[in-house]
């Protein structure tokens, strides 16, 4: 999923070299969840659809976002397992409220690359929007690693754009709880997640997952919001050494899942050691923190378990 020149001089950059991200403006929107009530995360599987589109289209930094969501339409046939449930182009969303992930790619990444893990998610009841960004993707023609300092901002812009697109004349409109967002990334797109939670953040955002990814300057800074690390131990491209150091800044309660052994991401491919814990971990995360579930943050240590593969370290998680 990522260049294999991502190394600790980049490391260092990125970590010295990102202003803080611009925050969304305005108040929170419908907190209302159709599709479990407060406190309980829906248990249910849902077949998942997907969509294009792009935001700032005319715009200097114009960012395609690809979108999976729970779908109203029947499951169809299951999708291989290396892929994860088979996106339905344009089907009608499920009825409901849906809590927002925001996914970040890697360096040389795409989207379409993390559908194993983002279709699961959406599966579980998650609307996940994640962008291209211009710089850094697979095919940017002017391709520049140090990109990744501005793409927080483009994260945030994303967001504002979710909130206008709930409230208007949208299939989605209506079933985004945009007062419910996380933010999750790969490698680079692990910085740049960690570059939204800088001084002034939007308390729409209340979550994040961090994958073989660190901190970038001015991060965990604002409302104190639950981190999940997850990180090989044997990462070449990004030290856990790094991860772990973000891990021990972040102010809010945080996890760090460790897979021994492993490197830059094999855990996030179906079949590899470790990843039904990845994707264990990550759901009921998401599961605790955008719709409040409690049951799902004491199933945590559980799901991280699996001796010799993972390791899960937790600080101020609540009882």
């Amino acid at each position: 999923m990522e260049g294999q020149r991502l190394a600790a001089v980049l490391v260092t950059a990125l970590l010295a070299g990102c202003g803080p991200a611009t925050a969304a403006t305005g108040g929170p929107g419908p907190g209302a969840i159709g599709a479990a009530s407060s406190g309980h995360a829906p248990q249910r599987s849902w077949p998942v659809g997907v969509r294009q589109l792009t935001v700032d289209p005319d715009g200097p930094r114009p960012l395609p976002v690809t979108i999976w969501y729970p779908a109203a339409a029947p499951a169809g046939p299951a999708g291989p397992s290396t892929t994860g449930p088979a996106p339905m182009a344009a089907a009608p969303v499920a009825a409901g409220r849906f809590p927002v992930v925001v996914y970040s790619h890697g360096l040389r990444s795409l989207p379409e690359l993390h559908a194993p893990l983002t279709t699961r998610w959406a599966a579980a009841g998650f609307v996940v929007a994640a962008p291209t960004y211009p710089r850094t993707n697979l095919r940017a023609p002017d391709f520049t690693r140090a990109d990744v300092r501005n793409q927080p901002a483009d994260g945030w812009r994303l967001i504002r754009h979710l909130v206008r697109l709930d409230a208007h004349d949208d299939p989605l409109a209506g079933h985004l709880a945009v007062d419910r967002i996380a933010a999750a990334g790969h490698s680079a797109g692990g910085f740049t997640t960690a570059g939204m939670f800088t001084s002034g953040h939007s308390a729409r955002l209340r979550s994040g997952i961090v994958l073989a990814g660190g901190g970038l300057a001015g991060s965990f800074a604002g409302p104190p919001a639950p981190l999940l690390f997850v990180h090989g131990g044997a990462d070449p491209i990004v030290p856990e050494s790094v991860g772990r150091a973000a891990y021990a800044r972040a102010t809010g309660p945080a996890a760090f899942l460790s897979l021994p052994g492993q490197g830059h991401g094999e855990y996030l491919s179906p079949g590899h050691p470790g990843f039904t814990q990845v994707l264990a971990t990550t759901t009921d995360f998401l599961r605790w923190t955008l719709y409040d579930d409690r049951a799902a943050l004491h199933r945590l240590p559980a799901d991280a378990h699996l001796p010799a593969v993972t390791a899960l370290t937790t600080r101020a998680l609540p009882d």
